[in-house]
């Protein structure tokens, strides 16, 4: 036994059994040839290390998606197959179920969520269940753990059946035959979780519930990411990196081409990590004491609404508005990733079916959702001039989304689709499961993220010493100053900004700019193009022809808003 693939419906737990069995020894790596990720890690059992595979999620082995086709690939290379069906619809799940049993592998089946079955009323029987399935039945519950033990023990009863494949009637007749035998629906009153899920779900109440959530979640984020800067990350830099600092300072010699490119200016003969732009001292705190306690909080808070179940309804709540902009309502998710950071949210295009959703989808992310750091520099620097400046901002951001979107959603070829998602119950999450996961997405942004950070710093560095950022401001001066209002030495802030657009916005704040130019700089360094990192995670999407497309528009909006914003203002 080598490989043992996990395989179910989207939402019916696999992640939460695959972090059960593997504990954290993971690896998330692409199907050869696609940007489809699945999940790799490896599980003890006896003697033996097989390898578990976390397949994406699918409905049917007659594929209709790139996920579902990458699916179907993988099964073929499993060695036994352990099932994963909700146990609150095993009517639905079902189907994959048969056709699983009809591809003749080993096969094992995890009745997961079974805690949430006696909260509704739903008794399973599982002997009876497991006999007319032909394969070991074992109920699990992958937050909490239960049943997994069992589950690993009845590894070694996976059967192949040998069945010839059948219709879809004839499948379809057969679950109806299995549910009637197997399952017995009771009353039951209903639990303050579900009938929250019933209002929030409703666009009545479901809106003004939407409204509360996400204001609550900015605030939660903002507050556990100005404290783990404020109280742990500033002072820790201050107190143990500053000293290094200043020792090769004084070893490279201030002026001299290394202590430019290294260290970068001293400010009154000490580093300021916010200005003196060096590799180690910009180019590490920026990423690593301004950045990452934002994503920290973003990914903390959004693994709470993940598991507790929260996003699949608002995807629903928002599914008529995404249609009007090309859209459907899960691509909310890759949205509010981006709020967090535009990497992974761009890593969360590849979620949406077709080549015109994830363009929509990525063109709109880059032009109009900033991300969590970029936000918080724009607060900072722009809110102390009152809360009306930050009001045009972010106002102009969302006008563009939907503006863009109107018009990409009418010259593109092609529909938006329907939505077709699994929407889970309420539930509790689970402490240790939302920490793992925080874990994971947090040093997939390191990786991603602070390699092209330090080249980006290193790079510019160079371009300062060579007097060539200096060229830059001289040929753009005619655009800067006199279609934007801004001074010829924000052309810094606009190349700094191809790296990190946090980084930039903060770079306007030496200029002493009046505040319709910090209005209008935030702006258009919001717009014109996504940070370097973003930049190759969507030419990994959408390939360099899109993005060039897209690059294109960003460019042209950013122009037109600029101008029209030095107008109004």
């Amino acid at each position: 036994m080598k490989k043992i693939l996990l395989m179910g419906n989207p939402n019916v737990g696999k992640s939460a059994i695959f972090s059960r069995l593997t504990g954290a020894r993971i690896v998330i790596s692409n199907y050869p040839g696609t940007t489809v990720e699945f999940t790799q890690g490896q599980m003890k059992i006896g003697r033996e290390r097989p390898f578990v595979i976390d397949v994406p999620g699918t409905y049917t082995l007659e594929p209709t998606s790139k996920a579902e086709e990458v699916a179907t690939q993988m099964l073929k290379d499993g060695d036994v197959v352990i099932n994963v069906v909700n146990a609150t619809n095993l009517e639905r799940n079902l189907y994959l179920t048969l056709q699983l049993l009809e591809k003749n592998r080993p096969v094992v089946v995890a009745l997961n969520m079974w805690d949430e079955t006696k909260h509704q009323g739903i008794d399973v029987d599982v002997k009876r269940l497991e006999e007319r399935l032909g394969v070991p039945v074992i109920p699990t519950c992958g937050l909490t753990g239960q049943g997994i033990k069992r589950l690993i023990v009845r590894l070694q009863e996976a059967k192949a059946l040998d069945l010839k494949p059948s219709s879809d009637s004839d499948k379809w007749e057969r679950i109806g035959k299995i549910i009637e035998e197997c399952q017995r629906i009771t009353h039951h009153h209903h639990t303050l979780l579900q009938r929250l899920e019933e209002l929030s779900i409703k666009p009545l109440s479901g809106i003004p519930i939407a409204i509360g959530v996400i204001y609550a979640a900015f605030w939660a984020i903002r507050f556990i990411g100005e404290g783990l800067i404020a109280y742990i990350l500033e002072p820790l830099f201050a107190k143990a990196w500053v000293p290094l600092m200043l020792k090769l300072s004084v070893l490279l010699g201030e002026g001299t081409f290394f202590h430019n490119v290294l260290i970068g200016s001293l400010i009154n003969g000490q580093i300021d990590f916010k200005m003196s732009f060096g590799v180690l001292t910009t180019g590490l705190f920026l990423p690593i004491a301004m950045v990452l306690p934002y994503i920290i909080s973003f990914y903390l808070i959004l693994g709470i609404m993940e598991d507790f179940g929260y996003l699949p309804r608002l995807a629903v709540l928002v599914d008529n508005f995404m249609h009007h902009i090309g859209l459907h309502g899960f691509a909310i998710v890759p949205m509010m990733l981006s709020l967090g950071c535009n990497v992974p949210g761009a890593l969360a295009v590849r979620l949406l079916e077709g080549r015109r959703e994830k363009f929509i989808a990525a063109t709109l992310i880059a032009i109009s959702v900033p991300c969590m750091a970029q936000i918080a520099m724009i607060i900072g620097l722009v809110g102390e001039r009152g809360g009306q400046y930050l009001g045009i901002i972010f106002g102009t951001l969302f006008i563009l989304m939907i503006i863009k979107g109107l018009i990409m959603n009418k010259v593109l070829k092609g529909t938006s689709p329907e939505i077709l998602l699994e929407i889970p119950p309420y539930r509790i999450p689970q402490l240790t499961a939302v920490l793992k996961k925080l874990s994971m997405r947090v040093s997939g942004f390191l990786k991603e993220a602070l390699p092209y950070v330090l080249l980006g710093v290193l790079f510019v560095n160079i371009l300062y010493v060579l007097k060539i950022i200096d060229f830059f401001s001289q040929v753009f001066a005619p655009l800067l100053t006199g279609l934007w209002g801004l001074p010829k030495e924000a052309i810094s802030a606009l190349i700094i900004g191809f790296l990190r657009k946090d980084v930039a916005v903060g770079m306007l704040g030496p200029l002493d700019l009046t505040t319709k130019q910090l209005v209008i700089g935030s702006t258009i360094l919001a717009i014109y193009f996504p940070c370097i990192a973003t930049f190759v995670m969507l030419v990994r999407e959408l390939g360099i022809k899109d993005m060039l497309k897209s690059a294109t528009i960003m460019m042209f909006v950013a122009l037109l808003v600029g101008i029209l914003l030095n107008i109004i203002l």
